[in-house]
Formats: structure tokens, sequence, C-alpha cells
């Protein structure tokens, strides 16, 4: 554990990535707990210190070296699991305002232990299905919903872009197949209002290639979107 920050310093400067001394800290105690809630529960596969320092926090981190998100947006992590990317995001811009989303309850229990022990505000944790989610008051709410792998893009789209106002945008954070899966989602995109802005395509050193794909949401999803998981699973847009 005491080698931590070093190892983080030297991930962060290999894809030159600035953060601060209080955040680097952060990482390190989200690290400890990460592998604390991991022996009695499954957060993750990666519990080595450069696994876990490359392959959850530098690739969530990439997100703000690509993608410009004003001051006090309203994020949400969709299907957020241990807490990647939103709660990465967060502890580098605390003053963005967070919602982390996830239909298992341990996992959001584990996710309130590391804010309350990072001081952590404006997060709120919410227990739901994505496509349960956005049937409430969360639909239309967000400057930015961000998603990373779950599904493929055009499942991820119907899952995600329900929530975000138009003016927004989806932020969906893929891996080698990010190309392939964005052809397949152009109809997907374009019926849930979307509109893609950008991709930014680039290689995580060992982690492997990585994509991050930019929808604006230009117009309102209908209302017939989300469907049923079942549907949006056995019959994609």
């Amino acid at each position: 554990m005491n080698d931590f920050i070093m190892i983080l310093n030297g991930v962060l400067d290999e894809f030159d990535i600035r953060l601060g001394d209080a955040a680097k800290n952060q990482l390190k105690r989200y690290y400890e707990l990460l592998v604390e809630w991991n022996e009695k529960m499954n957060l993750t596969a990666l519990t080595e210190p450069h696994d876990v320092a490359l392959k959850h926090f530098a690739d969530s981190l990439m997100l703000l070296e690509f993608i410009e998100i004003a001051e006090g947006a309203n994020v949400i992590d969709v299907g957020t699991g241990a807490g990647f990317p939103g709660l990465v995001l967060k502890i580098a811009r605390p003053d963005i305002r967070l919602t982390l989303l996830d239909s298992l309850n341990k996992r959001l229990s584990f996710l309130d232990t590391v804010c309350d022990e990072l001081g952590l505000d404006d997060v709120v944790t919410i227990h739901s299905r994505a496509e349960d989610g956005s049937r409430t008051e969360l639909r239309d709410s967000f400057d930015h919903a961000v998603a990373r792998a779950v599904a493929p893009l055009n499942v991820l789209s119907e899952y995600c872009m329900p929530y975000v106002k138009v003016g927004g945008s989806f932020l969906a954070m893929k891996g080698k197949t990010a190309q392939e899966e964005l052809a397949q989602a152009e109809n997907a995109i374009t019926r849930l209002g979307g509109q893609v802005a950008d991709k930014h395509f680039f290689t995580l050193g060992d982690a492997g290639e990585r994509g991050i794909i930019v929808i604006n949401k230009v117009a309102p999803t209908p209302k017939e979107f989300p469907r049923k998981s079942k549907a949006i699973k056995n019959k994609p847009l």
C-alpha cells in the first residue's frame, strides 16, 4: 500500500495526467478500500497496484484529457460498478455534481463508504436498473452521462441517452472494439436523439486500445425508449 502513490505517479506521468497531491491521496485511500471490500464482495478482478492505477484510475481520468466538462456540470455514471469512471472524475474535479447509478445495492454501500471517507460532496448514489432510472425524474436531467464498457454501444446508448438533457452529451468509454461498435450503433444513436460529435482513439499502455465516443443530445429521446431490458438486449436498435 505504501508504494501505491509512487506507482500512481509513474502511471500518471506516462500519460501526462496532472493531479494534485490531495487527489492522489484520495485515490490511494480509494484503492485501499477497494482491495479491502473486494475480499468480501466482487467489485473488480484487478487488485494489483499497477493494474488499478492504470486500468481503472488512469483509464477513467483519460476522459478529462479529451473532453471539456464545464464547472459544476451535472454528471451521471450509468452502471458505475465500483465507481469507474464517475468517482475518479469526482476526485479529479470536485466541482462536478455526480450521480452514481447501479443495480446492485452492495456496490452502492461501498461507494457511499468511499465518499464518506474521502469527504466527497454532491455525490448521490441510486439503486436502480439503467432502463428503470430514466423513467423517473432523472430523465433529461444531466449535462453528461458516462459509462465504461458495460454493453455494446447500440445497447449502451439506449440505456444512457434518456438521462441526458438536450444540449448535453453521452460519453461512452470503450475498448478495442470502439470503432466497430460505433459503426453498428449509428441507427440507434440517431433514433435516440443523438449525434456523434467527436471520437478519440488511443492506446493506454499495456491496457490496450481505448476509445471515447462523444454523442451530443440534439433532440429529445422518444418516449418509447428505453425499452425493457430483454428487448434492448435481444433486439438492439
